[in-house]
């Protein structure tokens, strides 16, 4: 564990005993209350980090309807290593000069993604229902078909 990480549990434990020993701890409460009391000083970097991240949540959220009423997402990254660096590039779809390719790679990562995040929640009801050992166990079913062929039902005369 980082350093960084080191000092961050630190505060935390610090805020439960001062401030908030409830079990659920809100971020920016705790976030506020640490750069209040000088435990965290963003750096430049950070600040430019949170920019960042703030214009490429305005990315994710922007969506546009097509000819047919379908609602897409506009802009679409590829995350990229450069070195030590780790890059989101983003384009538009409708930009007509962004290359095939980069459709391509931002639709296999967020498919990734998808199936990573499906595995964490399989292991975590897994682990939820081993744990608690429940009569009614959490059951996840990770077949998507009918959800999505539900989904797009107002959309079958478009295709």
């Amino acid at each position: 564990m980082s350093a960084y990480s080191n000092a961050v549990k630190e505060y935390i434990d610090r805020y439960k005993m001062e401030v908030d020993d409830s079990p659920l701890i809100d971020p920016h409460n705790l976030a506020a209350w640490a750069y209040q009391n000088g435990l965290h000083k963003p750096s430049t970097k950070t600040i430019i980090d949170l920019i960042a991240k703030d214009i490429a949540q305005l990315f994710r959220e922007e969506y546009r309807t097509d000819q047919y009423g379908r609602r897409y997402r506009a802009k679409h990254a590829v995350i990229k290593k450069q070195g030590n660096k780790t890059l989101s590039l983003w384009a538009d779809m409708d930009d007509v000069n962004a290359p095939h390719s980069h459709f391509q790679k931002s639709i296999a990562q967020r498919r990734s993604q998808i199936v990573g995040d499906c595995y964490q929640l399989k292991t975590d009801a897994d682990v939820y229902n081993d744990k608690r050992k429940s009569p009614e166990p959490i059951q996840v079913v990770l077949d998507f078909t009918v959800d999505v062929e539900e989904l797009q039902m107002p959309f079958d005369k478009a295709a």
